[in-house]
């Protein structure tokens, strides 16, 4: 079990408070045990959860649907382990689903992972929804900083030429201009 694994087995065990059921989730083998938790009624958000985790990493395509609604939840560490499954769920939908996240306008508070997500993807979604995500960003006194930083170091890290003119912009934001420095030395010149 890897640090990260730990980090959220002892969240979901502190929310759990205790409870067997978590012991039993976290030792269940059974994957079709894990996927009834995500369908049964007055399940904890605990328990879907860690059920959902645990199919996304074993690549169950069980666990799509609700890996993507706990991206898009407004707890940062729900959206982060969510992202760490669905980068190795190997599901195909993921990469568009992320886009769609990571480009609604009306949850872009909740962007921030659907972005790392893209870019650990290097799927073709991946690309335009980050240049469309920083192009909003790029407004005065925008409050996502975070997610624009995000979107500059991913563009940079694919390396794609389409997102030259977007991080030619970015440079203009002093809280993104050294960040964009570097995202276009990463970009192969023009031949």
């Amino acid at each position: 079990m890897d640090q990260a694994w730990r980090v959220l087995a002892e969240r979901l065990r502190a929310e759990s408070g205790g409870s067997p059921a978590y012991e039993r989730l976290l030792a269940a083998d059974d994957p079709d045990t894990l996927a009834a938790v995500l369908t049964e009624p007055g399940q904890p958000l605990w328990a879907r959860e860690l059920a959902a985790l645990r199919l996304g990493v074993a690549g169950d395509r069980r666990a799509f649907e609700a890996l993507v609604l706990l991206l898009n939840h407004r707890d940062p560490p729900r959206c982060a382990s969510a992202a760490y499954a669905l980068a190795r769920l190997g599901d195909p939908r993921t990469a568009r689903a992320a886009a769609a996240l990571a480009t609604n306008e009306l949850r872009v508070a909740y962007a921030l992972h659907p972005v790392r997500l893209l870019v650990e993807l290097r799927a073709p979604e991946a690309v335009p929804a980050l240049i469309t995500t920083l192009r909003r960003r790029l407004h005065p006194h925008d409050p996502y900083r975070k997610v624009a930083l995000a979107c500059v170091e991913g563009l940079g890290a694919l390396g794609d030429a389409r997102a030259r003119p977007v991080l030619n912009d970015a440079l203009a934001h002093p809280a993104l201009a050294e960040a964009a420095v570097h995202a276009l030395g990463r970009i192969p010149s023009r031949r």
